[in-house]
């Protein structure tokens, strides 16, 4: 017997490197519909589901401020390439079957809706998946934060996070086979030992919040809608 689903409105995030698959850069077409079919999933057990993903596959806003790049223009670039990657998640879904739209902070009629709050509630209140694109509109802000922020605005229960290990660990688990795992933490563990699954800014708006996020590994076969029945390998992190 199947499990009820754990929340009824839900945040996921994506990295952009995520949708690279074993490619060095870009997006993997595989991986993109393995993904829309686990969030097909989530949607058939009821649940409404919005997207956030990163860039970081295309262009990554730091590095581009590291090779010497103004920040500000770099983020600004960093924006442009998860609107092209919303748009490539957007075609995955709607390929699933299921019925999307994908809106921006900056506004580009052409492709995509301008992000009104109001108006995305309502699709996802229609059973639409609605996916968040150029990050908060502003520089200096990481798509984990635009996460943060999207899924307070929309009222979520939770924001999942989608990486490429199932759950926090103490140190890189690719690096230390050793490095312990952790099953729940507080707001104040992920930021007082730095544990960089999330940014700064993204912990404390969701502990603000009370946001509960939980961190699984998105390239396992149907992990999404495992963890939103409580099942398979993960951390959530929430207030004590």
């Amino acid at each position: 017997m199947s499990h009820p689903p754990l929340y009824q409105r839900v945040m996921l995030k994506v990295s952009g490197e995520a949708l690279m698959g074993d490619r060095e850069y870009g997006l993997d077409t595989n991986t993109c519909r393995r993904i829309a079919e686990d969030v097909k999933g989530v949607v058939d057990l009821g649940v409404q589901v919005c997207m956030v993903i990163g860039g970081g596959n295309i262009f990554r806003g730091i590095a581009g401020a590291a090779a010497g790049m103004e920040r500000a223009q770099a983020d600004y670039m960093g924006m442009l390439a998860t609107v092209m990657n919303a748009l490539g998640m957007q075609s995955a879904l709607e390929k699933a079957g299921l019925p999307t739209r994908v809106q921006s902070a900056i506004p580009m009629q052409s492709l995509c809706e301008p992000y009104i709050r109001r108006r995305a509630i309502r699709h996802m209140e229609k059973g639409r998946v609605v996916i968040f694109a150029a990050g908060t509109g502003n520089p200096f802000f990481t798509t984990d934060t635009a996460a943060a922020l999207r899924a307070v605005e929309m009222g979520c229960d939770a924001l999942l996070k989608g990486t490429q290990v199932d759950g926090v660990y103490a140190s890189d688990p690719r690096k230390n086979p050793q490095a312990e795992r952790y099953v729940t933490l507080t707001y104040l563990d992920m930021l007082s030992r730095d544990l960089a699954v999330m940014d700064a800014a993204a912990i404390s708006l969701a502990r603000e919040n009370r946001l509960p996020i939980i961190v699984f590994n998105i390239h396992e076969p149907n992990a999404f809608t495992a963890v939103m029945r409580g099942e398979g390998r993960f951390t959530t992190v929430v207030e004590q």
